[in-house]
């Protein structure tokens, strides 16, 4: 009939939903995925990964409270670790994503591993020196011929250091082992040691012992 109004358009009921129901979508995959890339806690496998590896506490003796960063030398992993005693612990080391000796730092595990280890002495007594030491056999120190080591080709010491002890010793031969000494961490405070990892053969899993020492009673 002429001079009535033309009945209202009834809304997109589809577009209506569909709007509201995709950015709730999007914000809870952020928030599902922004943790595991930021390295603010381990997987569901329990390992912490981060760039091209994983790091794993499952040995016992030490919890790993943070890990983060990609390994490179501008963005080392940096993993934020309390030992409960001061024996010697065992964090294992995995590749996560395919091995390349030598690629350019990216996707691929390329043999190159810069660690930032930020230690808390939640033991009982004073470190005065602390030990580390490669294994590519659980139990077995690496030897100078399976490619895996602190670096041993080069010389210098620039990738090397600690906020904590001031004097470092390396030894390639017949064990792969880097000791800090000339300090001390008391019970309660945090040893900054950093250093690169290097293995021109890589292997899908290795080890790093860590050995805090006391003073001789």
């Amino acid at each position: 009939m002429l001079g009535m109004a033309a009945p209202a358009r009834r809304p997109d009921r589809g577009r209506r939903k569909g709007g509201p129901l995709t950015a709730c979508a999007r914000l809870l995959l952020l928030l599902l995925v922004v943790p595991f890339v930021a390295g603010a806690g381990p997987g569901d496998d329990g390992r912490w990964h981060a760039g091209a590896y994983a790091f794993s506490d499952e040995l016992g003796g030490f919890t790993i409270r943070a890990v983060s960063g990609t390994g490179t030398r501008s963005d080392p992993v940096v993993i934020v670790q309390e030992l409960a005693s001061a024996s010697p612990v065992t964090l294992v080391i995995r590749a996560t994503r395919v091995i390349r000796p030598f690629a350019m730092a990216g996707d691929p595990a390329n043999g190159f591993l810069y660690l930032r280890l930020e230690t808390v002495n939640g033991s009982g007594a004073a470190w005065v020196a602390f030990g580390f030491e490669l294994q590519e056999v659980r139990g077995e120190a690496s030897g100078y011929g399976d490619g895996l080591s602190f670096d041993q080709r080069r010389a210098d010491s620039q990738r090397v250091g600690s906020d904590a002890f001031a004097l470092h010793d390396s030894d390639f031969e017949p064990e792969d082992r880097l000791v800090f000494r000339g300090g001390k961490t008391d019970p309660g405070e945090t040893a900054v040691f950093r250093f690169l990892v290097t293995d021109f053969t890589p292997v899908a899993e290795f080890y790093l012992v860590q050995d805090p020492r006391i003073p001789y009673s």
